[in-house]
């Protein structure tokens, strides 16, 4: 079991410190083994998250495919591309000390809402809380959206939801066992894209049959009426090929009156474990995490 949990070590030293970057815009953020680098030059993205030298996000060069981003939900107020003041134009930083950096985004002119982000280490985890602010003079409503990108290594996610309840149905090979549906990486000739009413948490076990990073990802647990028209609690986006997945949660749908705020955060975890860890075991590392 020991394998499993987070060790003593992960308790001690915080820190947070500018990168080598020429143009210092990349801060670290540490506790214990964990390590996470923010960019607040490209969108305030989470450019890697590390246990020790092993990485869990994408790390690819083409453009939406890197990286953990913020987006405001739902999607049909902006389509496509994401808004380039939320996920790619600098953010100005607000406050930073040796375990917390708090950032803010510029104000989209036609949605009219700021972003920020507070990055805070935590003991065994990196607490993550967005802000959206109605900066604009009407009541808008809106929902918190993250969207964390891994790679396509034969990875598995699973979380707590019915199969049942997975749409679009057989889209994506859930299966359901012990309490969560699980769904093994794996490749086709299209982009996929599931939506699941969960319970709270996801996880994703990067390369399990070399002996992996079980991230998981803990935020408020929401009734089938809370998220945003057409969304959804938990995503899971499979791009065509092997390129990468991404894993997305979202908030309550909320209206904001002008000048109010919500504030929506995003407990990461990340434990190393064996190969070959049974799923009942797996299942029992997040449950364990999460009560903490």
């Amino acid at each position: 079991m020991k394998n499993l949990l987070l060790t003593a070590a992960l308790l001690a030293g915080l820190a947070l410190t500018a990168s080598a970057a020429d143009d210092n815009d990349q801060y670290q953020l540490k506790t214990g083994d964990i390590a996470m680098t923010i960019d607040i030059s490209r969108g305030g993205k989470i450019l890697s998250l590390k246990h020790q030298d092993r990485e869990v996000i994408s790390q690819s060069r083409f453009p939406e495919s890197f990286g953990s981003t913020f987006w405001t939900s739902p999607q049909k107020e902006w389509n496509w591309p994401p808004v380039p003041e939320y996920d790619k134009r600098p953010y100005s930083v607000v406050e930073r000390s040796d375990s917390k950096l708090v950032i803010r985004s510029q104000v989209n002119d036609r949605l009219k809402f700021s972003i920020g982000k507070t990055f805070v280490a935590e003991g065994d985890h990196i607490a993550v809380s967005y802000t959206i602010t109605n900066e604009g003079d009407a009541t808008r409503s809106v929902a918190p959206w993250e969207i964390t990108r891994v790679p396509n290594d034969d990875g598995l996610i699973f979380f707590d939801a019915p199969v049942e309840a997975i749409t679009p149905a057989g889209l994506m090979d859930f299966k359901a066992e012990g309490g969560a549906v699980w769904y093994s990486a794996d490749e086709a000739n299209q982009n996929r894209k599931v939506n699941a009413d969960g319970h709270g948490w996801l996880a994703y076990l990067a390369s399990p049959t070399g002996g992996g990073l079980l991230l998981i990802k803990q935020f408020d647990d929401l009734d089938a009426q809370s998220p945003a028209p057409g969304e959804a609690e938990i995503q899971v986006y499979v791009n065509r090929g092997k390129t990468y997945i991404e894993l997305e949660s979202q908030g309550a749908y909320t209206a904001l009156a002008p000048g109010a705020s919500l504030t929506w955060t995003v407990r990461w975890m990340l434990v190393p474990v064996k190969a070959g860890t049974k799923h009942a075991k797996l299942l029992k590392t997040v449950k364990k995490a999460l009560k903490h």
